[in-house]
């Protein structure tokens, strides 16, 4: 038997692996220490070489030669890098004009890392995690990359991953592969908007995705390299270092030991709260031998990240706009990475899109899977399908081509018996395309008008309830000034744009109408008389 394909999630923070087993269950791998979502970390004492939490908790004691958030520097030259994202642990230097990191090993003697060979490490501890859980050698992956990793860094992660005997099959953008991981709650006949918004440690992504006739189409993208788990975990170490200076006239952010051991608490408590509605924080000897104890609530720690919470929120508003889209156009919103924990996060999201809208995270009623582990099992899920391919077969399937494809600007659809337009094909439909629908109930003559739609979107002031009348003195009124604020009901509405053809149908008992746009974008559509057979074309 071959051995398998897995899929990979390699994150700054953390990684996943995943592979589809032999019932066509997809199973995420947990490394030997029990860990699913396995830190992106590697750590060194003497000869000693650590990896994923273990190496994590060296980041306290021995942060020199602890190496962390190093992905998104393979294939970029040092002078493209940000490397303070790094500077919690082994400080980043230029190595042959790459990023790379001075390791102090056994006998006083120093290693010189270029971020290429980091990788290649760290991708061989997910390699051998996977030998150890599946049985067999591993030698194809999958993995899955952000959008705007560049031809360079796909090869130098290729080439890295090669290193350690891993060809990479194929590299999938990672919000398909979020998409891939929602086939149940998202069939790729239904015609749909998806926002993929992944909130990693240190940077977020996101995308909207148009999904039409199971084709995906990436409407707009978006990247912040500074914005992620790590400002939630900032805003945390703030609030208890005032607290801790208050109580103790000594600062801990002074003492890069101190702020380490906070940092690390504060990790934990954020995660607590995200189950629980209170959590405590420990630490012994925190700064000037002074211990610390202290706890939080989820309402407390709400209001300290509140402005963190409002950036995730307009980066998404973002995006959106990017696509030339209102939050009205989209129908699901999927919650990627840590951050997606976060309650605020979820209970913010729905108060800006409308209640039909689906946000798809762990904090919702359409609970998805792990966040931490979307990305692995849609990169195990294109790797089951990979592997139904032959050496030859795959390597043609996998072959560069380019694709033209176009799109919709417009709503393309017909006008009903109360003059309302009804949309047919939506915009951002590629082409070419066929749809067909049936109206058994059209009787007698039938005049098919088929349009474009514009639409608008209307807003409705809603005026608040008169408060009731208390005439009991003692009792206070429960209104406040902001019960009194109207509401405002934004919906979306299609009117009528500039007429394409109109088709007439003489003593039908029913029609079937179908409309094709060829590759030159060419549209013809035809009524067929569902008891004579009688068809009726037009085009333009």
């Amino acid at each position: 038997m071959s051995s398998p394909i897995i899929g990979i999630a390699f994150g700054n923070t953390s990684s996943s692996i995943a592979y589809v087993n032999p019932k066509n269950d997809v199973d995420v791998i947990a490394n030997p220490d029990g860990e699913r979502a396995i830190p992106s970390v590697l750590s060194y004492v003497g000869d000693d070489e650590y990896h994923g939490g273990q190496a994590l908790q060296q980041l306290i004691r021995n942060p020199t030669n602890t190496i962390i958030n190093f992905r998104d520097f393979i294939g970029l030259p040092f002078s493209e890098c940000d490397v303070s994202r790094c500077a919690a642990g082994a400080p980043a230097v230029e190595i042959d004009g790459k990023v790379g990191f001075v390791i102090a090993r056994g006998d006083g003697k120093q290693e010189r890392l270029i971020v290429d060979e980091v990788v290649s490490r760290h991708l061989n501890k997910l390699k051998l995690a996977a030998e150890d859980y599946i049985g067999q050698t591993i030698t194809q992956a999958v993995l899955s990359v952000p959008t705007n990793f560049t031809d360079a860094q796909k090869d130098a992660l290729r080439a890295a991953a090669k290193a350690v005997d891993l060809e990479v099959v194929q590299l999938i953008n990672e919000p398909s592969s979020a998409l891939l991981a929602h086939t149940d709650a998202f069939p790729f006949e239904a015609d749909v908007n998806v926002v993929v918004a992944d909130f990693g440690g240190v940077r977020s992504d996101a995308a909207v995705i148009a999904i039409r006739n199971g084709i995906f189409t990436l409407l707009s993208t978006a990247h912040d390299n500074a914005l992620g788990g790590d400002n939630l975990d900032a805003e945390l170490i703030e609030y208890f270092a005032k607290d801790f200076e208050k109580k103790n006239k000594c600062n801990p952010r002074k003492n890069a030991r101190s702020l380490a051991k906070l940092r690390a608490s504060v990790e934990i408590t954020k995660k607590t709260l995200s189950n629980v509605t209170s959590a405590t924080i420990s630490i012994d000897s925190l700064a000037d031998g002074f211990d610390y104890h202290s706890s939080i609530n989820r309402l407390r720690y709400e209001l300290v990240t509140n402005k963190v919470v409002s950036k995730f929120c307009s980066f998404i508003e973002a995006v959106i706009a990017k696509a030339e889209l209102d939050p009205l156009d989209i129908n699901a919103v999927i919650l990627c990475g840590g951050v997606s924990f976060t309650p605020k996060l979820t209970n913010s999201l729905e108060f800006l899109f409308p209640e039909s809208v689906e946000i798809l995270g762990p904090q919702t009623k359409n609970a998805s899977n792990n966040p931490n582990e979307l990305l692995a099992c849609g990169s195990a899920l294109q790797a089951q399908l990979l592997s139904n391919y032959d050496a030859d077969e795959l390597a043609q399937a996998l072959e560069p081509i380019v694709i033209n494809t176009q799109h919709l600007k417009k709503a393309i659809g017909l006008v009903d018996a109360s003059d309302n337009f009804v949309p047919v094909l939506l915009p951002e439909t590629s082409y070419p395309v066929k749809k067909t629908l049936t109206l058994k109930g059209a009787k007698g003559d039938l005049l098919v008008g088929v349009y474009e739609g514009d639409h608008h979107i209307k807003e409705t002031v809603v005026e608040p309830a008169p408060k009731e009348e208390n005439n009991e003195e003692d009792d206070e009124s429960d209104w406040s000034d902001e019960d009194d604020e109207p509401e405002v009901v934004r919906e979306k509405h299609y009117t009528l744009g500039t007429k394409l053809m109109e088709l007439g149908v003489k003593g039908t008992q029913g029609v079937e109408i179908s409309f094709n746009i060829n590759k030159d974008g060419l549209l013809r559509v035809a009524a067929r008389d569902l008891k004579s057979g009688a068809v009726v074309k037009g085009e333009i």
